[in-house]
């Protein structure tokens, strides 16, 4: 375990290294290569490249967040372009272009990708987009024949998703009229404080349906959670089962992403089921989709991959997970992943989009 940390951290700083050499390389053609500037410029980008550290250390601290936020978004916007820049001023050896002022511009051109990536990733991460998914669960549910429900996973309210967020999500909700709101996992960014401190749970509160929640990898501090967030307009299902006065049973699932806490089996929580009426399971990470089918659920739900939340992430969570995103049938199973209304890390997406998701669910008449 030490050794893989030990790699990790050395990795990290050599890519920090190669970063710095080649913005250096840009930048001395611009002020000049002198030794006070070289000492300011390195000492400027060690702090700004373990700012995300610092931000996690200090909790508190909701600048160091966002500066740490800005990096983690530069390091990986610069870890995609800075080799396609170096093949470029490689390939300008064979050509008459003058070396100072092809780096230059390849500089900043890099800066102007870099910026309008930006613009348009924090788009996509604070604008969120509806996503609707018609499905039919054969069942008889006694005085309906329709169900409409609104999910939201992956919040993060934190530093950086807070009120504003919080906000919108509850007028959008409110204005859909569901009969009930889902929030499978995430619903906080590891820190309960900016969650209490920006009110959320009192915006939460407005919500004019029922809310029921699973806990996320992220909804862990050293308070009592479910307390919280049952507090906050929510009932939170932690290895629970709920007959629902809407005439379904609905299962939520402690997180598989908590080393030190044992889930119960789901053919446990499935022994208190009645399989005649419709099962929907709240499963933060959307694993053991056989299990679920195995065990009769109708429909599970899901978050946790946010898609990937930046490119080629998206091939990643596709290859791990059977469905990373959007709708699978398997069997007689329905699974809905969502990319997540808040973001982690990056304060933007990049080849996805922040969503709500509305379920009409139909059913035997």
């Amino acid at each position: 375990m030490w050794a893989v940390g030990i790699g990790i951290i050395l990795v990290y700083n050599l890519l920090i290294f190669y970063i710095g050499y080649n913005l250096w390389v840009w930048f001395k053609n611009i002020s000049g290569d002198r030794k006070s500037i070289k000492i300011i410029f390195w000492i400027v980008l060690v702090i700004f490249a373990y700012s995300f550290v610092f931000s996690r250390w200090l909790n508190e601290s909701l600048f160091l967040s966002w500066l740490g936020a800005i990096w983690l978004s530069l390091f990986y916007f610069l870890i995609l372009l800075l080799p396609i820049a170096n093949i470029a001023v490689f390939v300008r050896r064979f050509t008459n272009i003058q070396k100072e002022k092809f780096i230059k511009g390849t500089g900043y051109t890099i800066l102007a990708v870099i910026v309008c990536s930006f613009m348009f990733g924090m788009y996509n991460a604070y604008s969120p987009t509806a996503k609707t998914y018609q499905i039919h669960i054969p069942k008889q549910v006694e005085g309906k024949q329709s169900l409409k429900i609104i999910m939201a996973s992956d919040m993060h309210f934190g530093d950086l998703s807070g009120e504003g967020q919080a906000k919108k999500l509850v007028e959008y909700i409110n204005g859909q009229k569901p009969d009930l709101v889902l929030f499978p996992g995430d619903i906080i960014d590891d820190d309960i404080t900016p969650f209490l401190e920006e009110g959320i749970p009192e915006l939460l509160k407005q919500i004019q349906a029922p809310v029921y929640a699973s806990l996320g990898n992220h909804d862990r501090d050293n308070v009592d959670l479910v307390k919280i967030f049952n507090n906050s307009g929510m009932k939170v299902l932690d290895d629970e089962v709920l007959n629902l006065p809407e005439g379904i049973t609905l299962v939520g699932r402690k997180d598989k992403g908590y080393r030190d806490v044992v889930r119960a089996e789901l053919s446990d929580l499935m022994k208190q089921v009645d399989l005649s009426k419709p099962v929907f399971l709240l499963e933060h990470q959307p694993y053991d989709l056989d299990i679920a089918e195995k065990n009769g659920v109708d429909l599970i739900l899901s978050g946790h991959t946010h898609r990937g939340q930046v490119v080629p992430g998206n091939l990643i969570t596709n290859k791990i997970f059977e469905n990373d995103w959007g709708y699978l049938k398997k069997g007689e199973l329905q699974s809905i992943v969502s990319s997540g209304y808040g973001v982690w890390g990056l304060p933007l997406r990049i080849g996805t989009r922040s969503e709500i998701v509305q379920i009409n669910v139909t059913f035997e008449p």
